[in-house]
């Protein structure tokens, strides 16, 4: 269990002397002794850019002075003592409802955590009695049932009150038939759906030869490590039995049909209906070879630390299945997996929550990037010691991107633990921060970055792009398979990928006549959208993927004053708000037509403000506005406030609200500010 400041980054005590030394960070005052000079603004007046540079210094650049400082001091105030930087990383609901039903199923008792759960599960319910996918969202179906069912679990009276609120919500939007297969999937365990109604996921998968064309290694990693203990629980189809109290059948309507809108939907419901007559028949001999299989898979993929792939849907599936195999909770594999489940739980003043993952090399990375960025020097003890940190996190062992590359191992993963799933996205800032590092003040930093930009670039695909955690996995007809209803069963390449690969290659040294680069520089290009943006599939959402692919192109050597970069940096500056901020909902993810649009948020603005910079726009009216947006919102302890959700898990289907995000963003944008003005 762990828990938070008030300013949503992980609590931890600090020693005081290398605080005092490390906020020194030389913005708007003399370096310290040792220390290269802080970023300064031209004081030359010989051309008008530079006449205009001054004219800005000499009215808000102490302003902005100020505000980095500010931020900084925050920064290295919550700093851990081992080098990294931590905070929440909020999603909805449904991670703790879940967490509420895997602790019944396998007979843990959590009665002294309910009234904290509780506290958390109503805190979030909407005024019409849902619970959403994000804040402001209007509701969403799924979510509120798992909620509801939580909250029956921990013993909340469904009379009057917030849970006849929430029965109203379902019954109105098509009660429990009109849900998503994983919410059918978690009340069939307990009695409360058809196990025979929910789609089939054969066990005897896990048996296929990746050389198949379909197999376990094509779906991406986070559905293989769902689906693989799934296909267990799936063929076991267990029942525990509820008193009548706790049921839930006041949640179906009479009647729902979910019309085939597709003969590939037709047809894989054809193969669904047969595999469902397989499960009933199988060949026993097979049947238990595939479920030992399966079985040796889940036990062989737990990270020491617990884990299973670092996020919570492998983490608890693989519990359930275990436990339906018969290992009690004693076992080793289980009670490490216990251990790693309450890890990820949170509890404070808002109640007690549980994480869907957690993000210590991802953020601090990007809060490293960020002070870099804004002039402090990576000779500084605290950074020195995070490119350390981030040193002994690379991941020199075998994973399963290894099915379709067998360039040597060198990645990192966004967790402490999730050595087979290292991500090019961690990797590429990862190495995008110890590209600042002299190799003379950190050991290993050299081979380091050799390794991981080997790895990097081998995991281009052959469309020329860089998806998440594998090359080649796009087969986009698993997304239609019936249990694949959140469209999240493959990892393809993505424009915002992509653009973080291409901005490290030019920052180290390479340019568009490399091969892997020309390909990449394509591969964008071919997904921009006609009006400029491009889509973001890790971020909220057009302002996030415009903002990458931006920084990737130009860095690597793309022309600014190309057309592509031109339609994008009109495309921005046309999405900005009257207040001088950036905004955009996750509903544009639904709706492309809302691309863009939205209530300004610090972290939205810090990426379009950081897109325009890339294309040497610090003197347009609009990156004005941006900054001065970013300094009228700054709180007096050098943060902001943020509460929509602007990072992306599962587009349509799941969101995250990283706490990190709006702090290290707007950092990193008045760095960047600050550092053009002055060239």
């Amino acid at each position: 269990m762990k828990s938070f400041d008030n300013s949503g980054t992980m609590a931890r005590a600090a020693d005081g002397q290398e605080v005092r030394e490390d906020l020194d960070i030389g913005v708007g005052r003399e370096p310290a002794a040792g220390c290269p000079e802080p970023v300064r603004l031209s004081e030359e007046t010989g051309s008008p850019r530079s006449r205009q540079a001054a004219t800005i210094r000499s009215s808000w650049i102490p302003q902005i002075e100020a505000a980095i400082r500010k931020s900084s001091d925050y920064f290295f105030r919550v700093q851990y003592p081992e080098g990294y930087w931590w905070a929440e990383l909020e999603s909805n609901v449904t991670i703790t409802s879940e967490y509420v039903m895997l602790t019944r199923l396998l007979g843990i008792p959590i009665a002294e955590k309910r009234s904290a759960i509780v506290k958390y599960l109503l805190r979030h319910q909407n005024e019409n009695g849902s619970w959403g996918l994000y804040y402001g969202d209007g509701g969403e179906l799924s979510t509120t049932i798992e909620a509801y069912f939580a909250l029956k679990l921990l013993g909340e009276d469904p009379g009057p009150g917030p849970l006849a609120k929430a029965r109203a919500f379902i019954l109105q939007h098509g009660g429990i038939e009109a849900s998503r297969v994983f919410t059918k999937m978690w009340l069939a365990q307990f009695d409360q759906y058809d196990w025979g109604k929910v789609p089939s996921m054969p066990v005897e998968l896990v048996l296929l030869p990746p050389e198949l064309y379909f197999n376990v290694y094509e779906f991406s990693s986070w559905a293989r490590g769902t689906a693989v203990p799934l296909s267990i629980v799936l063929c076991i189809r267990p029942k525990f039995i509820l008193p009548d109290s706790l049921c839930v059948r006041e949640l179906f309507v009479p009647v729902y049909g979910k019309k085939l809108d597709s003969r590939i939907n037709k047809l894989f419901f054809v193969f669904d209906r047969i595999a469902k007559i397989l499960e009933k028949r199988p060949i026993r001999k097979l049947r238990r070879r595939a479920i030992a299989a399966a079985r040796d898979w889940i036990i062989d993929h737990q990270e020491d630390s617990g884990d299973w792939g670092g996020i919570q849907p492998p983490m608890v599936y693989s519990l359930l299945a275990l436990h339906y195999l018969g290992f009690p909770l004693s076992n080793e594999v289980m009670a490490k997996g216990l251990k790693a489940i309450e890890d990820f739980c949170i509890e404070d003043e808002n109640g007690l929550r549980m994480q869907s993952c957690i993000s210590p090399v991802w953020d601090a990375a990007l809060a490293a990037l960020a002070l870099l960025e804004s002039g402090v020097s990576p000779e500084r003890s605290a950074l020195e010691k995070t490119a350390r940190w981030l040193i002994s996190q690379q991941i020199l062992t075998g994973g399963d991107w290894q099915f379709k590359n067998s360039t040597p191992p060198g990645g990192w993963a966004f967790e402490f633990s999730n050595s087979r799933y290292p991500d090019v996205d961690d990797s590429a800032v990862v190495l995008n921060v110890l590209n600042r590092f002299s190799p003379q003040r950190s050991d290993g930093l050299e081979s380091a970055k050799s390794r991981g930009m080997e790895w990097l670039i081998s995991m281009q695909s052959s469309n020329g792009g860089w998806a998440a955690f594998d090359r080649n996995n796009g087969m986009d007809i698993l997304n239609r398979i019936p249990f694949g209803d959140t469209e999240a069963m493959v990892d393809p390449p993505t424009a915002d990928v992509t653009g973080r690969v291409l901005e490290v290659m030019g920052n180290c040294g390479y340019d568009c006549s490399h091969p892997a680069a020309k390909r990449g520089v394509r591969f964008l290009k071919n997904l921009q959208e006609k009006d400029g943006c491009w889509w973001g599939r890790w971020g909220v959402n057009y302002i996030y993927g415009t903002w990458s692919a931006l920084r990737g192109l130009i860095s690597i050597g793309e022309d600014p004053k190309s057309p592509c970069i031109r339609a994008a940096m009109h495309w921005l500056k046309d999405h900005q708000n009257a207040d001088g901020g950036w905004g955009e909902t996750c509903d544009s993810y639904r709706l492309p037509e809302l691309r863009g649009q939205g209530p300004s948020t610090a972290s939205q603005t810090a990426w379009a403000i950081m897109g325009l910079l890339a294309g040497n726009e610090e003197k347009s009216p609009e990156v004005s506005k941006g900054v001065q947006y970013l300094l009228r919102n700054q709180k007096p302890d050098g943060t902001w406030d943020e509460i929509y959700f602007t990072g992306t898990g599962f587009p349509k289907h799941f969101y995250i609200r990283y706490h990190n995000y709006r702090n290290c963003f707007p950092l990193m944008a008045l760095g960047q500010y600050v550092k053009n003005l002055g060239q």
